[in-house]
């Protein structure tokens, strides 16, 4: 072979070595960048403008109670996404293995319950640090003692007799549920059950409905209270402190919450919502309501008025029903300071233009209201397509008129944004607007001051109508 073939062929190879570094390089950096992307949950979270969290729905983490959206885990949700600066929406279940299912498939960021602190929960989740601390207690019925004296109360788990024994399904537990079945002598016969809360196994022993059940302490005494035939005096399992979950990918949200937790932990905020629920007298009264998410599927004594109106516009009744409660909280007499008065709050001359007075019925106040949104829906221009954004655009022109808001699509149009796009478009140019000259040509923040009547408004009646279809069927 000629010294010319040998140096041909040594360059090719050299060449084609370089190639496939090239391409390895681009591969495994695309890999990379992929990676990244999928760990940055972060990132994901302030891309898309809210957080996604998963709870469980009862009278102590998320509920709601004439109206307004409550709960332990909610009050902490809405805390953490203010800390991020975005929204919150929440999928909310009894059942944990479902939502551990979403979490580990993405379809939250999430899920925040008392979840025990294990070796083996961390097969399934990331833990933020310990929120606080409970123990695992067995919950039974006190019932008269017999002829002879003797009580039914089991008072340690040497006396436990060949019975089962209710206990929530929930992957995060196994272990403490075996390690009681052990101290019973291994005759206790555990049944677990899905898509129940701990509050419905303490209700079904204090009825009868089954003999002994196995809840967390911290919420046994609460419940102790209104159930005071029930015994939590035998404990289940030791002392274990518990956390929210995120997906093992969620590095930089876990982060947050840690740092999070510790601010409201040194501000006193953490236990005072922890006392705000666990420590509630009214959480009584909230059982006996008919507007009580948990044991009713009522918002207001007007529901059925609303679901009326609302066909007319063709919006979900509870959306409208969001807005009243913006508007009013359900006061059929409110008034305002600006003479705005009725369950939507409408000013005298919009009232009589769509045949409203003083006098007006709860069924004509909403008829009301109602006409004067379809009448503002006419109003704009057929280019606002999307039906979210139309919603939006109504809601927004319903608080402060249609010429203000006609006004901000203008300016957000002379700035380059879409003017039919409400969230990042038309509603920046509403609320930073000239107070003298909606359209002002100068796009600065500091030049013109919020109009805090309008900020949050849209947003507000969203969020909550978010939670009336998480939680109203």
């Amino acid at each position: 072979m000629s010294k010319t073939s040998r140096k041909y062929i040594i360059i090719r190879a050299i060449l084609l070595g370089l190639a496939v570094v090239a391409i390895a390089f681009f591969i495994t950096r695309n890999l990379y960048h992929r990676e990244e992307a999928k760990k940055d949950a972060l990132r994901r979270i302030r891309e898309r403008g809210y957080l996604i969290a998963l709870t469980d729905q009862n009278t102590l983490n998320y509920f709601i109670y004439k109206g307004e959206p409550m709960g332990y885990q909610f009050v902490l949700l809405e805390s953490f996404a203010k800390y991020l600066g975005v929204s919150l929406r929440i999928i909310a279940s009894n059942n944990i293995a479902k939502l551990n299912y979403y979490l580990n498939y993405n379809a939250a960021d999430l899920m925040a319950l008392n979840l025990p602190i294990t070796a083996e929960g961390r097969k399934y989740v990331r833990f933020s640090a310990p929120f606080m601390e409970t123990r695992l207690v067995l919950v039974q019925r006190k019932v008269p003692e017999s002829k002879n004296g003797e009580s039914h109360l089991i008072k340690s788990m040497k006396e436990f007799p060949a019975d089962t024994v209710y206990v929530r399904e929930n992957p995060f537990l196994v272990s403490m549920y075996h390690m009681f079945y052990k101290q019973t002598g291994k005759r206790a016969i555990l049944k677990e059950l899905p898509d129940i809360s701990q509050e419905e196994l303490i209700r079904r022993v204090s009825t009868g409905g089954i003999r002994f059940a196995i809840c967390q302490e911290n919420v046994a005494m609460l419940y102790h209270r209104f159930y005071n035939n029930i015994d939590i005096s035998v404990l289940a399992f030791p002392l274990f402190s518990y956390g929210w979950g995120l997906s093992h990918s969620s590095d930089s949200l876990r982060m947050q919450v840690d740092a999070w937790l510790e601010e409201i932990k040194k501000t006193g905020d953490l236990k005072q919502t922890y006392l705000d629920y666990f420590d509630n007298q009214r959480i009584a009264g909230f059982l006996k309501s008919d507007y009580f998410s948990v044991c009713g599927n009522r918002l207001s004594p007007y529901d059925d008025l609303i679901k009326k109106s609302s066909k007319q516009i063709m919006w979900d009744w509870r959306l409208v029903a969001s807005l009243i409660y913006q508007e009013s909280n359900f006061r059929a007499g409110q008034i305002s300071s600006k003479s705005a008065s009725g369950l939507m709050q409408l000013m005298p001359e919009t009232a009589a233009k769509f045949g409203i007075d003083s006098v007006a019925t709860p069924a004509r106040q909403i008829e009301g209201g109602v006409k004067y949104l379809q009448y503002l829906d006419k109003q704009l221009p057929d280019e606002i397509s999307n039906p979210v954004d139309r919603i939006y655009f109504v809601l927004a022109s319903y608080n402060v008129g249609i010429g203000r808001v006609l006004a901000a699509r203008e300016k957000a149009e002379k700035f380059g944004k879409n003017k039919n796009r409400w969230n990042g478009h038309v509603d920046y140019y509403l609320l930073h607007r000239s107070k003298k000259d909606p359209v002002a040509k100068p796009d600065s923040v500091d030049s013109y001051p919020i109009d805090y009547k309008t900020e949050g408004f849209v947003d507000d009646i969203v969020t909550r109508y978010y939670h009336y279809r998480n939680l109203i069927k």
